[in-house]
């Protein structure tokens, strides 16, 4: 056991930077594997992007395994923080479910990633593989799709949606609209194939709402990026 005086010493300094350089890292990783592909991201590619040095990464991560599982686990982070838990703090029911879907959508559509969405590209990549990361990948958007059911039962008791609709079968209508958008816009370069997604689906959640359910906000198409004024 440590003594009373070591066990008040305090955390080096650098545990915190050491924890700050990894998410950065990590960051830049999940950028490189949304337009790389995972199988693609290496210790040496990354460390190249990064001008830093394979040692100094190999201090992070021991393989490229260990790298493409943090990755994930760093992406499915940054997705709960800016999509799933901003969404518990709108009220219950169809308000819920619609920012939920609508969150998510709309940062795809702002390029959160830069090669659009992780996850979609991810289960692309590897849904043909097998091995640690096909399986977390697996597990993540299990949980995913259990969120979106969990949000449809939520409407439903509320009283806001047909108590007759199976959640499964509407998550399952509401993940492939917007993979189809995903494909869209990547493949097809439709950049208004997000609001198209998102009109579709307020239209099946309207059509299967009660009288009870409150209105959903219209669609609005995202704006034109400016055109980058020339200096004089």
């Amino acid at each position: 056991m440590p003594s009373a005086s070591h066990a008040r010493t305090p955390a080096p300094r650098r545990q915190p930077r050491s924890l700050r350089t990894r998410r950065a890292i990590l960051l830049r990783a999940v950028n490189l594997a949304s337009l790389e592909g995972l199988e693609g991201l290496t210790v040496g590619r990354l460390a190249d992007d990064l001008k830093m040095s394979k040692s100094g990464l190999f201090a992070h991560f021991g393989s490229k395994q260990d790298l493409q599982l943090a990755t994930v686990e760093a992406a499915r982070q940054f997705f709960i923080d800016r999509i799933s838990r901003p969404a518990m703090s709108a009220p219950r029911g169809m308000p819920r479910l619609w920012f939920l879907v609508e969150t998510w959508l709309r940062h795809v559509e702002s390029k959160l990633f830069a090669g659009g969405c992780f996850f979609t590209a991810a289960s692309f990549e590897f849904d043909g593989r097998s091995g640690p990361v096909r399986d977390r990948i697996v597990e993540i958007m299990r949980e995913w799709m259990a969120t979106l059911d969990r949000a449809v039962a939520e409407a439903q008791k509320a009283g806001h949606l047909d108590p007759q609709l199976n959640p499964k079968l509407v998550a399952y209508e509401l993940q492939a609209l917007g993979l189809g958008a995903h494909w869209s816009c990547q493949l097809l370069d439709d950049p208004a194939a997000y609001t198209r997604a998102l009109v579709v689906i307020r239209e099946r959640l309207m059509t299967s709402a009660t009288t009870a359910c409150p209105p959903l906000p219209a669609v609005r198409p995202k704006p034109p990026l400016m055109p980058a004024t020339k200096s004089k």
